[in-house]
């Protein structure tokens, strides 16, 4: 079946998320598994990709030697990185991502050339057909594509449409895909247990192969297209014939699943690994003739054999890539060999790629701001989410304890959410809650000289950090915002509590910035990205060039050029509650008046309010008279605020409240209760 595919950006009015991650300029090692593998033999370049979306190129001439061995990072997906070819002599590299795009590289030079968005989910594997520059993806769509390469590496901006052909006929979600170099047979393994065999000129279904009992992890067919190799996790290793549609051979090497298989190009051996961290050697023909290569430290993911057939690297769930010499001299053979407790030929491989920590543990400190992480080293980190960076790297320090220690007394509402899929702390901003969180700028360390404490808004002044580079955003002259208040509610009386924000700025938000190289995405709320072309993100810095800033102009949601490029401040959140007389007060209970007030109103406030409003206090303006003058404003209201502490108390569920608390801090660690919120005033005697 033939598809028409043009690449066109998504449609903006769906549910867009902003998402943003902490990280170096630099990230040069694998920060967590490695997924895929491939090897340019002749320039002796190898091409690593996995959980962290970034495929990297790396000197294997350098490994052994006191340089560094990395040359460069491709960077565009924005989630695993499951499988990588390289085509055309290795002048272009494919690659299948989680973020369910395929994207097509140039591989000299380490560009994205076009990105083609066909699949809807995950896309799992890749196949290639060297004598035909053909490539076939599938994933968990359930759909298998092919992609003429040549064809692929001439799409230009103008002239991007692809034709393609699908396989359809799977049951399950795929896993694993293989292809002969001639392009004339093509092999999908799936959770449906079953090989499925296509001839990928016509399309038509040949044949349905029996026999695993689960997924079916790995596939290799050999170059004629007549036999066909698979591994499953039900552990078992499969020989089939193509000809006789039927399993020729078994073989039971693993205590484990089997995710990764070799073979040489005779197909006559044949290196198997999985999930017992053990890669195997086995002599196909005589299967006793079989041996134990080596040992990894994490369940092995990926093979790749090279062309001389002399090594073996392997790509695990940890970020190091290793590679191991192959033995024509097995330490131990047939007879000799030992099912229960085989011995490894190799203990240490001829080389490593070195990967990097990647964060396993994360903990959101109270003021929403701070987050504590570990990674696989042991090593905690304090990262700052405001300002997208590494606070502290406090070594091996107990994570617990720093979370004790950082504790404070304060709530500030959610508004922001974090993931650990690429081994890195990824930021998301929910259009729901992004705005929840205001502030006053002396807490969070931005007072201005002036004396004032404007009211802040992490979500707001976050998303104006990440777009500061927008021309969009810049060409602004300043707003009175006089209109943005917090405004005190009863029933009879109100006391107006004004919070100052500051003018518009032309760039950004005027108290902090965010590290140029932070990549931004946008996407579907847990979804696909939505950029067209190959961006399917971006790096803060680059929204200023003119095809990032085009790209921002169709993708930016409005929720978010609201308050980046029209400078609208997003509302207070609200909290009601009742105010009453202590019962030890004497006085009577009021009639219950439902107040309301901005979240993050100071417990002093309310006291003003019930100093002034409630018990009719009147001795401000007689101290007024008495001085001989009018007092500046700010005089009264350090005045009110003085007397106010020094005669009334503000209590809930019986504690006496810090002046300092605010309304939202009292409800979430005193009040604790459903229904609103109970004040209960007394004067001090």
């Amino acid at each position: 079946m033939a598809v028409h595919h043009r690449q066109t950006s998504a449609s903006a009015k769906k549910k867009v998320q902003v998402s943003y991650i902490i990280r170096d300029e630099v990230e040069k090692y694998n920060r967590s598994g490695v997924n895929a593998l491939q090897l340019d033999f002749l320039q002796k370049r190898l091409f690593t990709s996995g959980r962290d979306s970034i495929i990297r190129i790396w000197n294997v001439n350098n490994l052994s030697s006191k340089h560094d061995p990395y040359i460069q990072s491709m960077e565009h997906h924005t989630d695993w990185v499951n499988d990588i070819v390289l085509c055309c002599n290795g002048r272009t590299l494919i690659s299948a991502s989680s973020d369910t795009t395929v994207k097509v590289w140039n591989a000299h030079k380490g560009f994205c050339m076009s990105t083609l968005r066909t699949h809807k989910d995950y896309v799992k594997a890749l196949a290639y057909a060297r004598d035909k520059e053909q490539v076939a993806s599938a994933g968990l769509d359930r759909q298998i594509f092919l992609w003429d390469v040549n064809t692929l590496t001439a799409l230009t901006a103008s002239n991007n449409t692809v034709t393609t052909s699908s396989l359809t006929g799977n049951k399950d979600s795929i896993y694993s895909l293989a292809m002969n170099h001639y392009g004339t047979i093509i092999i999908s393994g799936s959770t449906e247990k079953v090989l499925r065999v296509w001839d990928p000129r016509t399309c038509a279904k040949l044949m349905k192969l029996k026999g695993h009992t689960d997924n079916v992890k790995a596939l290799l067919v050999n170059r004629d297209g007549t036999q066909c190799l698979s591994g499953s996790s039900d552990g078992t290793i499969r020989l089939w014939s193509i000809g006789q549609q039927r399993c020729i051979a078994t073989y039971r090497v693993h205590d484990d699943g089997v995710w990764a298989l070799q073979a040489n190009e005779a197909f006559s051996t044949f290196y198997s690994g999985g999930r017992d961290r053990r890669v195997y050697q086995v002599d196909m023909r005589n299967p006793e003739n079989r041996f134990l290569l080596c040992e990894e430290k994490g369940p092995i993911v990926k093979l790749l054999l090279t062309q001389d057939n002399s090594h073996i690297w392997a790509a695990t769930t940890q970020s190091s890539v290793n590679c191991w010499p192959i033995s024509n001299q097995p330490a131990r053979v047939s007879g000799d060999y030992d099912n229960e407790n085989p011995v490894p030929v190799y203990t240490q491989p001829e080389g490593t790629v070195k990967g990097g920590p990647s964060i396993t543990q994360y903990y959101i400190l109270n003021d929403k701001r701070h987050i504590l992480s570990r990674d696989t080293n042991g090593h905690v980190v304090l990262w700052d989410v405001l300002k997208a960076c590494k606070v502290e790297d406090l070594g091996k320090a107990d994570l617990e304890e720093e979370i004790k220690a950082r504790s404070k007394m304060v709530y500030v509402p959610n508004w922001f959410s974090v993931d650990l899929k690429t081994g890195m702390l990824c930021i998301h901003l929910d259009e729901s809650d992004c705005f929840a969180a205001w502030v006053s700028a002396k807490d969070v360390g931005f007072g201005s000289n002036d004396g004032s404490d404007p009211k802040l808004n992490f979500g707001g002044l976050l998303l104006q950090a990440l777009l500061e580079h927008w021309p969009k955003t810049h060409t602004l002259e300043e707003e009175d915002h006089s209109n943005n208040t917090a405004v005190l509610n009863g029933n009879a009386d109100t006391t107006d509590v004004t919070v100052r924000v500051g003018g518009s700025v032309t760039k950004g938000n005027g108290y902090f910035s965010v590290p140029g190289h932070t990549p931004v995405i946008f996407s579907e709320v847990g979804g696909r990205t939505l950029f067209s072309g190959c961006t399917s993100r971006l790096l803060c810095r680059d929204a200023g060039a003119e095809t990032e800033g085009m790209l921002l102009n169709d993708t930016v949601p409005a929720w978010v050029i609201d308050i980046t490029v029209d400078k609208n401040m997003p509302k207070f959140q609200k909290i009601p509650f009742y105010l009453q007389p202590h019962s030890t007060s004497g006085a009577k209970t009021l009639k219950k008046d439902r107040l309301s007030a901005s979240d993050m109103l100071q417990v002093r406030k309310v006291m003003e309010h019930v100093y002034e409003k409630v018990l009719g206090a009147d001795n401000i303006s007689q101290n007024t008279a008495s001085s001989g003058g009018e007092k500046p404003e700010q005089e009264k209201e350090e005045d009110i605020s003085s007397l106010a502490e020094e005669k009334i108390e503000l209590l809930c569920q019986d504690q006496v409240l810090d002046p300092n608390m605010d309304l939202r801090t009292v409800k979430h660690f005193i009040w604790k209760s459903g229904g609103d919120l109970t004040l209960h005033y007394r004067q001090i005697k």
